[in-house]
């Protein structure tokens, strides 16, 4: 077995290896060289995305939709090629969670949710399209309630800058090859593993390799996959969202700031869903964009805090491979050691109390098991404008803060995820026309929960595809 492993470019299907290489460390003594595309290769590959287009083309969107399905088995339990070599499941776990210091178990649970997207595509892609016929991508015409309908395309390729930490969000992509649009995929530093496994597994169960890029690259070439490819999909932080804000054709999945929402009929039965409200923060180790960052309540936060506190302190720091754990560790050791001081620095502002630090065995910062981990950390919040109030970090973490009801929907801000525990119909028809809330749950639902049936975030289907008004005689179209 060879010392190194050697992740190549995929030029369009393509394996490329770069003079420009930048090495991760992996599992097993086994060293990790990326190989990195400049962003004038990238260019270049893109005047051939015709060809990639017209290789989808050639096959029906049912077959690519049984492609995908048989697919999900390949990604989730077979040896799949990575560059000179292959690399099966239990490789990629443990693999996946040297670079990012993702437990084995959250490695796993995020396979299992790829899994879940690839093997209901087809759920996933009727949810995007209100349940339009796929033939709709063959003939690029289709009935809806009885009116012949008309889609086209808006770009030849959708170019995919993905983050490192929950590999699970590279299923937002996945419906772009079946309908037919060409992919170009910057994986996270991180993570080169998952995205190559996952296009490794799509062409082995039929797609036409030409229809996958896959660019390690600078933020540069990032730049470049997102500007150039006609529609682009980033993930960041609210950095990230300003950069990119004024491209219509590029759209940003940032921090999601996920709250839970108590209203005052529920104030007597929170109790009864308590583990609820931990699963939501601590789910996935905390680190995705719908894990929840703020528990808004109308009265009783210290009572609630307290309980959730309590739960959220015994998780403890386990070894990655260890069946029970939780925590994920950080592969930037600075950056958790720049957490843990703004949250210090902020304790400091009256009106608010770290309530996990009653029941935790030590410190927040912590290194133990050779990694570096942020332990679970609850803050009450006496005010809504409190700097802790509405802040997210890649760990669980969460505030509880006490707003009466009738002010919580002006105060939320932009969340990605919102589960309001409610029976009252008048709010509940307040919260349905609330602009700032993307994903809205009635009932104590956690927040990290998802419908494939259901866009998570924005859809895809309308990012790549736009309706045109059509008539005349269509009995010719095929």
């Amino acid at each position: 077995m060879s010392e190194e492993i050697h992740i190549p470019i995929l030029r369009l299907g393509q394996k490329y290896r770069s003079l420009d290489t930048v090495e991760l460390p992996a599992s097993a003594g086994r060293k990790v060289l990326t190989h990195t595309a400049n962003p004038g290769l990238i260019r270049r590959d893109l005047l051939g995305i015709a060809k990639s287009r017209a290789a989808l083309n050639e096959i029906p969107t049912d077959t690519l939709a049984t492609y995908c399905e048989q697919a999900a088995e390949l990604f989730l339990h077979e040896e799949l090629p990575l560059g000179d070599s292959a690399q099966g499941p239990q490789e990629y776990v443990e693999s996946l969670s040297a670079l990012t210091k993702l437990p084995h178990t959250l490695v796993r649970m995020n396979m299992g949710k790829i899994h879940a997207a690839m093997s209901q595509i087809r759920t996933v892609i009727a949810g995007l399209t209100r349940g339009i016929s796929l033939d709709l991508f063959d003939r690029g015409i289709s009935s809806l309630n009885d009116l012949e309908v008309n889609f086209y395309p808006v770009t030849d390729a959708l170019g995919v800058s993905l983050p490192s930490n929950a590999p699970a969000v590279n299923s937002l992509w996945l419906p772009a090859p079946v309908l037919k649009i060409p992919v170009l995929l910057k994986p996270g530093r991180e993570d080169p593993f998952t995205p190559f496994r996952i296009v490794q597994a799509l062409i082995a169960a039929g797609f036409p390799k030409e229809a996958f890029g896959f660019y390690p690259t600078t933020h540069e070439g990032g730049d470049t996959i997102l500007m150039t490819c006609g529609r682009g999909i980033s993930f960041g932080s609210d950095a990230t969202v300003r950069k990119y804000a004024a491209f219509p054709s590029i759209q940003v999945h940032g921090t999601g700031r996920s709250k839970v929402l108590i209203g005052e009929d529920f104030m007597g039965k929170w109790t009864e869903h308590a583990r609820t409200l931990v699963e939501s923060v601590s789910a996935n180790g905390g680190r995705s964009c719908i894990n929840t960052s703020a528990i808004l309540v109308p009265s009783g936060r210290e009572e609630i805090a307290d309980a959730i506190a309590q739960e959220l302190a015994a998780i403890e720091p386990l070894p990655r491979d260890h069946e029970d754990a939780l925590l994920c560790g950080f592969s930037n050791t600075e950056w958790a050691g720049s957490i843990n001081d703004l949250i210090d620095e902020h304790l400091k502002v009256a009106g608010a109390e770290d309530v996990t630090a009653r029941y935790r065995k030590g410190p927040r910062l912590v290194e133990m098991h050779g990694q570096t981990y942020l332990r679970p950390t609850l803050i009450s919040c006496a005010h809504s404008d409190h700097p802790l109030a509405n802040t997210e970090f890649m760990f669980p973490f969460a505030s509880v803060t006490e707003i009466p009801q009738e002010r919580m929907l002006s105060e939320i801000g932009e969340t990605l995820v919102a589960s309001a525990w409610t029976e009252d119909p008048i709010w509940i028809r307040q919260l349905m026309n609330s602009p700032d809330i993307e994903r809205l749950n009635i009932g104590p639902f956690p927040t990290n929960r998802v419908q494939w049936e259901q866009p998570h975030e924005g859809n895809l289907f309308e990012f790549l595809y736009r309706r045109r008004a059509i008539q005349g005689n269509l009995a010719a179209v095929s």
